[in-house]
């Protein structure tokens, strides 16, 4: 599958190399080794189930509304220089992230959108990918036949702007092939 540097719509802008491939081994080790991760219970379908994934939280935001997360860890230097970075091409401003670190080909996210259920229902979501690629696949809410895929390089930058996340799900599924480590910044406005 392959992705174009630049691909852009109306509810998305894609850009590969955000990142140096340096930069990218330098960030994942240091993440790897110095985020505090933690696997968090969630309930699926009437049952409390382990998320197929770690993650943590930082930011100036007390909390995560959607999931009950407690006081976020403060800003790293490394998370501080890629925030700006992310903002330049945003336009915008971010005060929290949530880490994910994807461990291999058998860590995931289901189907879902950010409307974290705080005001402005994070209309813009910025994630930046470090490690193995993965792929991105977006549907319509209303339709779940109409479906498209990115595959998320090394280093690069996704912007979910305008009606994504009123009008579209996204995923990271499960892959058949074998995958390294893969951790992802979505950079978030809850402070309103």
């Amino acid at each position: 599958m392959g992705t174009p540097r630049i691909l852009s719509s109306d509810i998305f802008d894609y850009r590969a190399g955000l990142l140096t491939p340096d930069e990218c081994v330098h960030f994942l080790h240091e993440f790897m080794h110095t985020v505090p991760w933690e696997q968090r219970r969630v309930m699926m379908y009437g049952r409390e189930v382990l998320t197929p994934r770690l993650t943590a939280w930082y930011g100036e935001a007390a909390d995560y509304p959607a999931h009950d997360r407690p006081v976020a860890h403060p800003w790293t230097d490394g998370l501080l220089d890629i925030r700006a970075r992310t903002e330049l091409l945003a336009g915008t401003t971010f005060d929290a992230v949530l880490l994910n670190y994807y461990r291999d080909q058998n860590d995931s996210v289901s189907w879902h959108d950010d409307e974290d259920r705080t005001p402005g229902k994070n209309r813009i979501v910025a994630s930046v990918s470090i490690g193995a690629e993965r792929v991105f696949d977006i549907r319509l809410k209303a339709d779940h036949r109409q479906k498209t895929s990115i595959l998320l390089q090394n280093g690069s930058y996704l912007l979910m702007k305008g009606d994504f996340q009123s009008r579209y799900e996204h995923r990271i599924a499960k892959s058949t092939k074998a995958t390294g480590p893969r951790i992802n910044l979505t950079f978030r406005q809850l402070l309103r």
